[in-house]
């Protein structure tokens, strides 16, 4: 578990360290060349910047165990930075939008778009390497706040590739062109920048939004418990089955119908396999089971959830049926 929680931290440090250098070079070649977008694709590891810091101290954060105040733990602190992390990607995103439009109505020549392509193609390498080094370790260790930090700097590759199509353009058109009217081209690749940016920052807000609700777990996992709980004869049935999740962390709750005449003992030990058949799926995941007897007495959500045969069915179910 220790090594696990190193990796990430780890490899969240590297993202604040990459980013950091990013924001730097993107300044002083936009600000020295004239370029609204790489001005745009500066800010916007600015962001990525900020959500990397968000995503070390909540990848740290999180981990920490459950204590008096926090009985179900630290998780969804990951959710919290991720929602936080959209919000300041919207702002930037409207911001580049402003400074482009106001670049559209008064063009400056640019000079030395080289610097810029330069620039661009050394932003691409550097976040696609980042990225994939983040989207491993976060699929790994089942870390939104990874993940949501590979996604921002997967965003920037496509960006900054789109930046330096629109600086190669430009650049091209001085080469041959004594005075070609194409510095338009500049503010509208930084508005669609910004277009892609807003589309992560929504994605990122519904993903952090769903276990900051307790949006159930979807569909296939709850499959997957279902097919786990279906396949141990001593359960009479099941219903009542509740999921949920907070950063890594899986809840799930449900209650099971067993004999009426079986042992504590007994109905605890199948409790047991049931936890150890869904934690061999979900390493991160705090179990709760209610245990009911079988009497007879069956109500609508019992019919629902019988596991029994038809022939071994209690009178009243038939009844039901």
């Amino acid at each position: 578990m220790a090594d696990i929680q190193q990796k990430k931290e780890r490899v969240a440090m590297l993202s604040v360290v990459s980013n950091s250098f990013l924001v730097l070079f993107k300044v002083i070649v936009g600000v020295t060349i004239g370029s609204v977008s790489i001005i745009s694709e500066a800010i916007h590891s600015g962001v990525d910047l900020l959500a990397a810091i968000i995503a070390m101290f909540s990848v740290k954060t999180s981990s920490v165990p459950a204590d008096e105040q926090h009985p179900f733990g630290h998780g969804k602190i990951e959710n919290i930075s991720g929602f936080v992390e959209a919000l300041l990607i919207f702002v930037a995103a409207f911001w580049i939008i402003f400074e482009a439009l106001k670049k559209l109505n008064a063009p400056e020549v640019m000079q030395n778009a080289e610097w810029g392509i330069g620039v661009m193609l050394f932003s691409a390498v550097m976040n696609f390497i980042v990225s994939q080094k983040l989207f491993r370790v976060g699929r790994e260790t089942d870390s939104i706040a990874l993940q949501a930090d590979a996604w921002h700097l997967r965003t920037d590759v496509y960006t900054s590739a789109g930046v330096m199509v629109a600086l190669s353009i430009i650049w091209l058109g001085h080469k041959f062109f004594s005075d070609p009217n194409i510095h338009w081209i500049d503010p509208v690749a930084a508005i669609c920048v910004a277009i892609l940016i807003l589309r992560a920052a929504y994605n990122l807000t519904m993903q952090s939004l769903r276990d900051l609700v307790d949006v159930q777990l979807p569909k296939e996992e709850e499959n997957f418990i279902r097919d786990i709980i279906s396949h141990e004869r001593a359960i009479y049935g099941f219903h009542q089955l509740r999921t949920r999740k907070a950063g890594h962390v899986r809840f799930v709750e449900f209650h099971i119908k067993v004999d009426s005449q079986m042992s504590v003992q007994d109905s605890h030990g199948i409790t047991k396999i049931l936890k150890k058949n869904i934690r061999e799926k979900f390493t991160d995941c705090v179990i709760t089971i209610h245990i009911e007897p079988c009497d007879g007495e069956c109500s609508d959500i019992c019919i629902a959830g019988c596991l029994l045969p038809e022939d071994k069915r209690p009178r009243s179910l038939h009844h039901h049926v």
